[in-house]
């Protein structure tokens, strides 16, 4: 099986289109300040109908540890990711797994698989292209297959966005959000529309400590990329620094900075 997972890795490795990989990753940087990513994502598992040695692809796997994780579970795992970067440390760091490089937004599966798992991921693929994303994970699930995922949902760092909107429009710049933020509502029926049944869904905050005391400057460099895309270093690191400092009453709380998540979590059946 692992030989025939490499060749579909090399068909996926041609697309051109990492719609869904909206930044260039530290990857080491990532694992070493921001390993809560793949730490919450174990409760995700748990939303898993794990029948042990059945198939399971962990669409951006980042690092490899929930693939790991999935596998400990019982699952026959493996895992994709966009990012050659994530994937160049989940091979040095888990050199027993099968790893593919793969967009979100367009891999394919010539055997289809009983379970996709997502944690973290889907929030990077832009609105008008999740349609796009779902049709390509129900194709690659067996009759009755389970998808199950975490993302960031409605609401999610909402107090840090509007403080770097304000320092933005304060210069006379537009800040676009760059990510996709859903409710159920939303996202329930794009799910379904995809020929899969939601049996399961939950927003919920979850405020998220960050490593250091410069944690909140260091999660804007790492995951709010693309609106500081072309601009000079020092203009950036000006309106870092003063949407931090706006930011200390609200998320700085006994010298631990936090992350305003907020995330949807689902579960839901391909349609036989």
């Amino acid at each position: 099986m692992g030989a025939y997972y490499e060749m579909i890795g090399e068909k996926n490795k041609g697309e051109k289109n990492r719609a869904h990989m909206n930044v260039t990753w530290d990857a080491t940087g990532y694992e070493k300040d921001f390993s809560f990513v793949p730490s919450y994502g174990e409760g995700v598992i748990d939303l898993i109908d794990v029948r042990p040695g059945e198939t399971c692809l962990d669409l951006g796997c980042g690092n490899g540890a929930l693939t790991v994780a999935l596998r400990e579970r019982g699952l026959d795992a493996f895992g994709m990711d966009a990012s050659p970067e994530m994937l160049a440390l989940a091979r040095e760091r888990h050199p027993e797994l099968r790893l593919l490089e793969g967009d979100a937004t367009s891999f394919t599966l010539e055997r289809p698989v009983d379970v996709v798992f997502s944690n973290a991921v889907l929030h990077w693929i832009d609105r008008e292209r999740h349609p796009e994303a779902l049709a390509h994970v129900s194709a690659a699930l067996r009759p009755e297959g389970q998808f199950v995922f975490e993302c960031g949902g409605h609401g999610c760092g909402a107090r840090i966005h509007a403080a770097l909107a304000r320092e933005f429009e304060a210069r006379g710049l537009a800040y676009e959000l760059p990510f996709y933020f859903p409710t159920i509502g939303e996202y329930a029926p794009l799910v379904e529309a995809a020929g899969m049944r939601v049996t399961h869904a939950l927003l919920f905050d979850r405020p998220t400590a960050l490593k250091g005391p410069n944690g909140m400057a260091d999660w804007i460099r790492m995951f709010v990329q693309r609106p500081f895309e072309g601009m000079a270093p020092e203009l950036a690191d000006e309106i870092i620094a003063a949407a931090v400092a706006s930011l200390a009453g609200e998320l700085l709380r006994d010298g631990t900075w936090y992350a305003d998540y907020v995330r949807l979590r689902m579960r839901a059946v391909k349609v036989q």
